[in-house]
């Protein structure tokens, strides 16, 4: 086991400025060489992290997307709040730095960083010339740059899919949101929507008529899009929907209730996501559940990874989802 007295000969500087330091006395004024050195004497012993209590690395918190964009989507002020949890358990100084600054403003004394939201390839390559590691979260641009983590949500629409199938349903539905390309500068298709069309395409079941996406995955555009399946669709609905958000869900469902269609009897739904608001909608979604938590907690470790030991490839993690049961949908 490494003592603090070995650590204060590796690194130089007394046994009572290690132990303040490693125990996070916060009245311990350092100059940060000091505190730096005194760290990676610790863990070239192999002292064990857990047990610093100060934060060993200052990571950059990247978040590129607006405020509005992350209150319409609960999901991702669920990941903010998640990767804030785990990068303090990892003894990380998380920096939260939003979309408004200038990549050549972004601080040069980080660790490395983590990213949420809509990357150009320039941005990308920029980032990359400023920092070794990073981690992207959902969509990258450049896996070859920084690790990737993303939840298989493609896998969640082919057992969808397939759940409906059990039923023995038909005639399937599609609500979906789509995503803006920052480099073409144009809204493309979700990767839901495309595994979609190839399931039932592939099955020969595919109908055009029963498809509604485009626009942000916000509760609003939810309600809008169910209004349109309503008008286009009223005497003859699909038998089953899935939605590709539980924030798009919520708007479905005021849609229908406004139009006196019965979830689940007149159609059953299944959504993604499982925020915690899909319990408590009328009726409860069943929902394949993202683990926020997970994927935060794969972000930090990669990152951690990168840190402690260095490479030269990159690591893509699909975090798997659950299919949660409740009264929209039931198997």
């Amino acid at each position: 086991m490494v003592t603090i007295k070995e650590i204060a000969n590796k690194s130089g500087f007394s046994q009572a400025t290690v132990s303040r330091l490693l125990n996070g006395d916060e009245s311990l004024s350092i100059a940060e060489d000091t505190r730096k050195a005194i760290i990676r004497s610790a863990l070239s012993l192999g002292y064990d992290r857990s047990n610093i209590k100060t934060p060993i690395d200052r990571i950059g918190l990247l978040f590129w997307m607006s405020e509005s964009e992350e209150l319409q989507d609960l999901y991702f002020k669920q990941l903010r709040e998640s990767l804030e949890k785990y990068a303090k358990l990892s003894n990380m100084d998380l920096i939260a730095i939003k979309k408004t600054t200038k990549l050549a403003d972004l601080p040069s004394d980080i660790n490395g960083f983590i990213g949420v939201g809509g990357f150009r390839s320039d941005e990308m390559h920029a980032l990359k010339k400023k920092y070794k590691r990073g981690v992207i979260l959902e969509i990258n641009p450049e896996p070859e740059l920084f690790d990737t983590v993303r939840p298989d949500t493609d896998r969640s629409v082919a057992v969808a899919i397939q759940s409906f199938l059990n039923k023995g349903y038909q005639s399937i539905g599609f609500i979906g949101g789509s995503h803006y390309h920052p480099d073409l500068q144009i809204e493309e298709e979700d990767s839901r929507e495309r595994v979609f069309r190839q399931e039932l395409i592939r099955r020969d079941l595919y109908q055009e008529h029963y498809m509604f996406t485009g626009g942000p995955f916000s509760v609003d555009n939810g309600y809008t899009l169910a209004k349109r399946l309503i008008d286009n669709c009223r005497e003859d609905l699909p038998e089953a929907i899935l939605v590709a958000s539980d924030t798009l869900s919520v708007g479905v469902l005021q849609a229908f209730n406004e139009a006196a269609i019965n979830i689940p009897n007149d159609i059953e739904l299944l959504s993604i996501n499982d925020n915690d608001i899909a319990k408590f909608v009328s009726p409860p979604l069943s929902t394949f559940r993202i683990d926020v938590n997970e994927m935060a907690k794969s972000a930090i470790d990669l990152l951690l990874e990168q840190l402690v030991h260095p490479r030269t490839i990159t690591k893509t993690v699909l975090i798997g989802t659950e299919l949660v049961i409740r009264k929209s949908f039931q198997p």
